[in-house]
């Protein structure tokens, strides 16, 4: 599928794809005509040489990019080096040299893949640079409206030069410096724009705004024209393209490279220098524009950095200043409504054909129409709604967006984006350094272990951090160093590690568990603490003990801070013997695991699962076998809310059916005869009648009494538990499990609270 099918899919129809293009191909030419001119008089160069590098950046790059929305051209952060470039290589035509050069080394660049590194490029810096242009095309663009035209147009600099800077700028404007008739265009072409935004119709038919600010520009300024005196609009407030009085006119527009200085060291410095920048503010530029895309697709920077090599190589044959890619006129791309690359191409053509044939035409359009167009622009790059955002992601994204954006507003924006930059890698190296380990306090079934799990790279940067963090370790501490996530650490980090776990750490008394680590690092895996039941913990535990554990262990489980485990040392490790804490009789139900929502680990607990959690004969023998076999020191008696056994079991009985006659099974009885102990006579005779919600607090009741139903039942019938229990040696507990929450409700107190439940849901809702 081609781009313009791809494009004419996602908006309906081929035909719109191509008459939006056409018509934002139109509005970035008449933006791109005084930024070209503009730029190139800032450089220190002929205006034609800006003309030239803007068809080149349209026609030549936009062909060979694979960009959907950026527009290439003359860039207002490389005037400055242009400018420092053409003074020290002493002429214009080894400038041009160096340009040829350049361009050769970007598309070198683009060949070796170099456009992976965009991938690095903080997103708080890009959208800085967007909010920045926002601001600057504000600032620089209120003169402009009101007909202060001393500076050039795409000048973007806080330095200007007509000695004033951004803000000193606009002041002169407003103690008077204001031409009345471009003012009133101007400022009737703001109105206009905004009319167009918020008008619905307006805003999706086929002719756009700007075109008709421009069109409105035309005819008033030819109006004022008649009018003469203040309101008269002549000379620099119009655009003003240089025009050949014959087509051999038109072809001394074009300047060559001086071959001669190829041997000049100087070139290729100037070369280097300008394929650097050129080439990171392409994919800056490009990142930004990606962001704007209302399609939100990814350009291949690697190709862009092709295609602007063979622009570079181009201007520098022909005489035109070096292209990159530029914000101002991508973002006005996209803001009409370009939706493939055609938009650029045609824009350029356009630069080419109507420079060439229509000059004289083209000067009449007021800059003020123009500077509006970008005004209007700049407050959709520097909404509100951007700061906004930024605001709420936090320091570490804000600081960087608000430093990208204040330092491109009062240096220029070369310098800005590289103190941006610089800010946001400080930034990240603070984040890295204050937080590379995540610290970690585990209580494992053995004690409290303090766990430092690494970053995935832990480098040299991150070697004080993790030194402190080990030796803040209390005397007689357990700690766990686990790398079970990390591809890369440093030899020096990985020696600290090694001396501490070697000597310091047996000097203090202790201990240092490894975890994860590559056999390359000869740091092998070590744990020195039990993360699973043993019978040395089973023989020193207490059944209170045990019940803090399953409490704990629940809480883990509620909060997701569940221990780290290895599962497959825990096998190892339980091979030959099992030593669990304690015995859960749980429900059958799919939603309660109980080693999952007690965050247990394997050979922690005997679990035997009934439906119903009651008890049998069966059941009660497997954990009478816990008890006397292993020693275990808790009986748990596992019910949960909206029990389907429970609920099933209630209504047969309120129903008073036959279970196997209702149900077809033989053994359900069992099950049912259990549970029927449980469930209110008043409560049965008004299930039928109750609503949903009703008939889930009479089953939560009935599952809550079947709980110490099922522990009385246990101590009752087994002689052995109950003797256990009298001599301390075991506990047998109730609790019920939320399925909705995970919380899990443990009933030590079973006397007092078999009271509390023993009336109907009917008694307690009277």
């Amino acid at each position: 599928m081609t781009d313009g099918q791809s494009i004419g899919k996602a908006t309906g129809t081929a035909t719109v794809n191509w008459a939006k293009d056409l018509t934002a191909g139109l509005v970035v030419f008449l933006v791109a005509l005084p930024l070209c001119l503009g730029i190139a008089l800032a450089s220190g160069a002929a205006l034609e040489s800006g003309l030239l590098a803007g068809i080149i950046g349209g026609i030549i790059v936009g062909s060979l990019s694979g960009s959907h929305t950026s527009v290439s051209g003359p860039a207002a952060g490389l005037a400055a080096i242009v400018v420092a470039q053409i003074t020290s290589l002493g002429s214009f035509q080894a400038f041009l040299l160096a340009v040829f050069f350049a361009g050769i080394l970007q598309v070198g660049l683009g060949f070796a893949k170099a456009g992976a590194l965009s991938a690095f490029f903080p997103s708080s810096v890009i959208k800085g640079l967007l909010a920045a242009i926002g601001v600057l095309l504000i600032l620089k663009q209120i003169p402009h409206v009101l007909g202060h035209d001393t500076d050039p147009e795409g000048e973007m600099s806080f330095s200007q030069p007509d000695q004033e800077n951004t803000f000193s700028e606009i002041g002169t404007v407003l103690l008077g410096d204001i031409h009345v008739g471009a003012a009133a265009i101007g400022l009737l072409s703001i109105a206009v724009l905004v009319m167009w935004e918020r008008n619905k119709k307006l805003k999706t038919s086929v002719v756009p705004g700007p075109l008709v600010v421009v069109l409105i520009g035309v005819m008033i300024q030819l109006a004022f024209r008649r009018l003469g005196g203040v309101w008269e609009i002549t000379g620099d407030h119009l655009v003003q393209i240089p025009v050949a009085e014959t087509a051999a006119g038109m072809i001394e527009f074009l300047k060559f490279p001086d071959f001669s200085q190829w041997a000049n060291p100087s070139i290729y410095l100037a070369a280097v220098t300008i394929a650097i920048v050129a080439s990171l503010e392409t994919l800056l530029n490009l990142e930004a524009v990606d962001k704007l895309d209302r399609f939100q697709r990814d350009s291949p920077p690697s190709r862009e950095l092709v295609a602007q090599g063979v622009g570079n190589m181009v201007a520098g044959l022909i005489g035109a200043i070096p292209v990159t890619s530029v914000i101002v006129r991508s973002s006005v791309n996209v803001n009409v409504g370009a939706q493939s690359k055609v938009s650029a191409i045609f824009h350029g053509f356009l630069l080419l054909i109507c420079v060439g044939l229509l000059p004289q035409y083209l000067n009449m359009i007021p800059l003020a129409s123009l500077a509006a167009i970008l005004l209007v622009t700049g407050f959709k790059l520097a909404s509100p709604a951007l700061f906004r955002q930024m605001w709420s992601e936090g320091k570490y994204q804000f600081l960087p967006f608000l430093i990208t954006l204040v330092s491109i507003v009062l240096t220029d924006l070369l310098i800005g984006i590289l103190i941006g930059l610089g800010v946001s890698v400080l930034f990240i190296l603070n984040s890295n350094l204050r937080r590379p380990i995540r610290r970690i306090v585990e209580t494992h079934l053995g004690g409290d272990i303090l766990r430092l799990e690494l970053a995935n790279q832990v480098s040299f940067l991150n070697r004080a951090a993790l030194f402190n963090l080990i030796h803040s370790a209390a005397s007689g501490s357990h700690l766990l160093i686990d790398a079970t996530e990390t591809d890369y650490i440093d030899p020096d980090v990985l020696s600290m590690i090694r001396e501490f776990k070697e000597k310091t750490a047996p000097a203090r008394d202790i201990k240092v568990s490894l975890k994860g680590f590559r056999s390359k690092y000869q740091l092998h895996d070590e744990i020195q603490f039990a993360d699973h039941s043993t019978r040395e913990l089973l023989d020193r535990v207490t059944p209170q003990q045990v019940l803090d554990i399953m409490r704990e262990g629940n809480r883990r489980f509620r909060t997701g801070q569940r221990l780290s485990r290895d599962f497959k040392r825990q096998v190892d490790s339980t091979a030959h013997e099992q030593n669990p804490l304690a015995a859960v009789l749980s429900c059958i139900d799919s939603r309660v695991p109980a080693e999952l929502v007690f965050d247990l680990g394997i050979g922690d607990i005997f679990s035997v699962r009934v439906a119903g959690n009651v008890v049998g004969t069966k059941s009660l023998a497997s954990i009478e076998y816990g008890v006397s076999a292993t020693g275990l020191k808790l009986v748990l008696v596992l019910g949960h809310t909206r029990c389907g056994a429970v609920t099933a079991s209630v209504d047969l009985i309120s129903r008073h059916e036959d279970v196997t006659r209702a149900t077809g099974s033989t053994h359900l009885p069992a099950i049912v005869n259990e549970i029927e102990p449980s469930v209110h006579p008043e409560d049965a005779e008004r299930y039928q009648s109750l609503d949903q919600t009703g008939k889930e607090q009479v089953v939560n009741a009935v599952a809550e009494r079947n709980v110490f139903h099922t522990v009385k039942q246990i101590m009752t019938r087994s002689k052995l538990i109950r003797e256990a229990v009298e001599a301390g040696q075991v506990m047998v507990v109730g609790a019920l499990y939320d399925v909705r929450s995970g919380a899990i409700d443990f009933f030590t107190d079973m006397d007092d609270e078999q009271e509390e439940v023993a009336g109907s849901v009917a008694d307690r809702t009277e």
